[in-house]
């Protein structure tokens, strides 16, 4: 039976690969569309940032629905249980920085504040939460995502204080909210490129992440009949 897939990513670059094994295996229908086995799959880049992926997003959605879209792009692990080149599932997803500062130098996310209960869809407890998690096959982890990507020891300890998430994106969230809102099934991948700590990119390996996520991308579109 044929399946409508939507591949949404920030960059171009993260999903090169990806893009090009289907250059060479799949039919292409245009520029941004393939026919792939049983599946026919769109490919959207929305650009860098939360404002971008849920404009890009709910245009999208309300073009169409998908049997199933994959966020895919590479991310930095809070956790030091990920490797660098570990291939994760967001299980679950929140909101980092979006909220107000106090005097003290502490932050109030936006359900501390009064402004967005708690549990007021798509959120439960604060967080967003995928319903068919697991579903890739590969291991589960918890997002955070953020407007600035935090390079500096004084906020990166208030993130780990305040939030419980493995890895941080700029975009998880907001991919999160417009599927859960528009009752979109989906998936989100993310290869781990860094370690949030202060900021150093002679640390960063986005070769070893670019080519781990799109090798469990082909994985997923060759294996899954989600």
């Amino acid at each position: 039976m044929l399946s409508n897939w939507l591949i949404v990513a920030a960059t171009p670059a993260e999903i090169k690969p990806f893009t090009a094994f289907l250059e060479v295996n799949a039919k292409s229908v245009d520029a941004n569309c393939y026919f792939f086995d049983d599946k026919n799959i769109t490919i959207l880049i929305t650009g860098v940032g939360l404002t971008h992926t849920a404009y890009h997003m709910g245009v999208a959605l309300a073009r169409q629905s998908y049997d199933w879209v994959v966020n895919a792009g590479i991310g930095g692990a809070v956790s030091r249980k990920l490797a660098i080149g570990d291939v994760v599932e967001i299980q679950s997803e929140c909101f980092g920085d979006t909220g107000a500062e106090t005097a003290e130098g502490t932050f109030i996310n936006i359900h501390e504040m009064g402004l967005i209960d708690p549990d007021n869809p798509p959120f439960q407890n604060g967080k967003m939460n995928n319903p068919h998690a697991g579903i890739s096959g590969l291991p589960l982890a918890k997002g955070i995502s953020v407007n600035k990507v935090h390079g500096y020891w004084p906020s990166i300890t208030n993130i780990m204080t305040n939030y419980d998430a493995d890895v941080e994106t700029m975009e998880g969230a907001a991919f999160f909210y417009a599927c859960l809102m528009a009752g979109q099934p989906f998936l989100q991948v993310r290869a781990i490129s860094n370690y949030v700590e202060p900021r150093d990119r002679s640390k960063w390996d986005i070769p070893k992440a670019v080519k781990a996520l799109n090798d469990e991308l082909i994985r997923i579109i060759r294996e899954k009949q989600l």
